[in-house]
């Protein structure tokens, strides 16, 4: 019988490895957004030999939503012990977060009447060559270059992010959230990811870089290595009465990312247009597309 629970920081070291030999894009494969963001749909996870299990309780339809394993071994075995659970909680088995590739081998393994499929655009991944991103060259990113030039009026300085910036981007991130009219669960729960974020910034191996005008902060960004060749971004913040100073702080980590990734992944839109436009203007090298699958 399968047993989860919550995941605490001393899993971090099992996780990281099954994670490593998964090598996946998507965001979500990230010992560090699991930690952050266990909070949102009351994740629980569970370790089965070599794999990586999470599994999500508090969904919109009551059925619990299973990330996809990670590890090595035998993935149908995995994939039948976790249908069991499913069905021990009159339940049927429902996994989020299957690649096309992922997605073809259930197919091949279970059959096409197997279970139904749900193409989930809103949780798909951008994905940026980080050259792009950091050189901003050609036609395409014209407009970029010109939010570069306008931020350029402004007396500002670019750093790579250290434990004296920790509180100052806390406090930021904190104006930010009050700005809002509402306070929804995500935004509560992006609080809470990112107080984690910056309590265990060493331990979870996370890197940032902030951007200061006459010493104030005025935007900050935090990532991760995700996989073998690409990074991940996992916040940004921006103080936008500076005129580009999210393209300023988004080339700036770029920069750094791109002396030892390909690529840079700069995670979902959740269906928000203004973020949907937002993310296709630096012109994404493919999207990580992420599929729902429900077991008959």
């Amino acid at each position: 019988m399968l047993e989860f629970r919550d995941i605490t920081l001393d899993d971090r070291g099992w996780i990281t490895d099954c994670l490593r030999s998964s090598d996946m894009r998507g965001c979500e494969y990230s010992f560090a957004n699991n930690l952050a963001w266990r909070r949102l749909h009351n994740s629980k996870i569970a370790r089965l030999g070599d794999f990586y299990l999470s599994v999500s309780l508090d969904t919109h339809d009551g059925v619990p939503a299973f990330m996809y394993p990670a590890g090595e071994g035998d993935h149908r075995e995995v994939l039948e012990r976790m249908r069991r659970y499913a069905e021990g909680m009159g339940k049927p088995l429902h996994i989020w977060n299957v690649s096309p590739e992922r997605l073809s081998w259930l197919r091949e393994q279970f059959g096409e009447d197997a279970f139904t499929v749900e193409d989930n655009r809103d949780s798909w991944d951008y994905i940026y060559n980080s050259r792009d991103l950091s050189e901003l060259a050609g036609r395409k990113y014209h407009q970029k270059r010109n939010f570069l030039h306008r931020f350029a009026q402004y007396d500002t300085q670019f750093s790579l992010m250290t434990e004296q910036d920790f509180d100052d981007c806390i406090a930021f991130a904190a104006v930010r959230y009050n700005e809002k009219l509402e306070g929804d669960s995500s935004a509560i729960s992006e609080q809470f990811a990112i107080d984690t974020y910056f309590r265990y910034f060493s331990e979870l191996k996370l890197e940032g870089a902030v951007l200061r005008a006459d010493g104030r902060l005025i935007a900050f960004c935090v990532g991760e290595p995700l996989s073998s060749d690409t990074f991940c971004v996992h916040i940004e913040k921006a103080d936008t009465t500076y005129q580009g100073v999210y393209a300023a702080i988004n080339q700036g980590f770029a920069a750094h990312a791109a002396q030892r990734f390909a690529y840079i992944n700069r995670e979902e839109d959740l269906g928000i247009e203004g973020l949907r436009k937002a993310k296709k203007s630096y012109h994404p090298a493919f999207m990580q597309e992420k599929y729902g699958v429900t077991f008959k």
